[in-house]
């Protein structure tokens, strides 16, 4: 079981940014690829941004605003998150999955969550 830790989720104003961090037990990335996902209250957990060693996804909503990226000598992978909007806040959470294994599905690890709240 991979072990997954995030940080950096905070209070934001709208248009303003944050940085979430997510450090992983190990080699996490020579087996898995790496994801954030969010949930919002009343919503189902949804996949933000994903990375392989093929390059990186995200979901519409995010694009040109988001950006995933990763620093495998210190296990570690990032979420830049640029001109937030109020509809951005939910806890967001760090997940390392098989390779291979669409984005859709609820597997692998999970780190415990951090939450990003965008308010004025």
């Amino acid at each position: 079981q991979v072990q997954l830790v995030e940080s950096g989720g905070g209070l934001v104003q709208p248009g303003g940014s944050l940085r979430l961090s997510c450090a992983g037990s190990g080699s996490i990335f020579s087996l898995n690829a790496m994801g954030w996902y969010r949930q919002a209250p009343g919503k189902e957990r949804e996949l933000v941004a994903g990375i392989t060693s093929g390059g990186s996804t995200y979901a519409d909503s995010v694009k040109g605003r988001f950006t995933i990226s990763s620093d495998n000598a210190k296990n570690t992978v990032y979420l830049q998150m640029n001109s937030l909007k109020p509809e951005d806040t939910a806890v967001y959470y760090c997940n390392a999955r098989p390779r291979g294994t669409g984005w859709g599905s609820q597997v692998g690890s999970w780190g415990q969550g951090t939450q990003v709240t965008v308010s004025s």
